[in-house]
């Protein structure tokens, strides 16, 4: 199996790093978020199975709306599904969606080093079809709940997710779309007959870690098959810019990410208008 080539390199750690040391996450509620309404919102912790493991996700939803509605998967960063994943969750939730963050992992695992973290996620990026077969056993059991409008399923992932995510969709996954947020870009080749997913990549120009000859390979892959894409890099935003600990993990790892308020905030509107059009037709 193809291994992203940054991940085979003396930056493995460091990018890895660069998506944030999990005892910081959900300190702080990053920009664009929903505004609070009157919705009661439950709260779920689940358990499923697929790929010969047990997984423990967490959904959340408006339990007073009665409407079936499209649901969106969060697949998270390398550290597992922590506070920062249930977090966005939450925020997907208030926007009116089924909300599933997922457990790649297995268990629950959550990792609090690098070196716990880099062991948890190497595997997946050597097996892009395990992951695939993880992401598939989450979207089986999100289809179980009777809010949800099982033709309309999308889903998001950060850093480690967004890879993860991109592989599962150039290996035929079954989601209608799908947001990376400063997730790496090449891994499993793209092929016509697969690729049915629509994409959105919001990438931060001055990330160091995808870099721009990625960028140009995987805009050549895409383009090359036709793929229903878009591809939007903000300016000044690093590596992990729509996490709020990134400047203070920057700092303590001295990694070159941080925090930015206006890119973080532009592409969770620009994913909002992603899935609005998205669960429209």
């Amino acid at each position: 199996m193809l291994i992203p080539r940054f991940y085979c390199s003396l930056l493995l750690i460091s990018f890895l790093m660069a998506c944030n040391n999990n005892s910081d996450q959900g300190a702080k509620a990053p920009a664009g978020g929903p505004d609070t309404t009157a919705a009661v919102y439950k709260e779920e912790t689940v358990t499923y199975q697929g790929d010969n493991a047990t997984m423990d996700g967490f959904v959340v939803y408006d339990s007073v709306n009665t409407a079936r509605r499209p649901a969106v998967l969060v697949v998270p960063e390398w550290w597992g599904l922590n506070d920062y994943t249930k977090m966005r969750a939450r925020m997907l939730a208030k926007l009116g969606y089924v909300a599933m963050a997922v457990d790649i992992y297995g268990n629950g695992k959550i990792a609090d080093n690098p070196d716990s973290a880099g062991a948890f996620a190497m595997p997946f990026y050597k097996n892009p079809v395990s992951a695939k077969a993880r992401i598939d056993a989450a979207i089986a059991k999100i289809r179980t709940y009777g809010a949800v409008d099982t033709s309309n399923i999308g889903a998001v992932g950060y850093c480690f997710g967004g890879g993860v995510l991109l592989n599962a969709a150039r290996l035929g996954d079954d989601l209608k779309g799908l947001v990376s947020f400063h997730g790496n870009l090449i891994g499993v080749p793209a092929r016509k007959d697969l690729l049915k997913t629509k994409i959105l990549v919001c990438h931060g120009n001055a990330d160091q870690f995808v870099t721009q000859k990625d960028v140009a390979e995987f805009k050549k892959q895409m383009d090359s098959i036709g793929a229903d894409y878009k591809f939007i890099g903000y300016d000044s935003a690093t590596h992990a810019f729509s996490n709020p600990a990134s400047t203070a993990n920057g700092l303590k790892f001295k990694m070159p990410i941080a925090y930015n308020e206006k890119a973080d905030t532009a592409s969770w509107n620009a994913m909002k208008s992603f899935f609005a059009d998205l669960f429209s037709k």
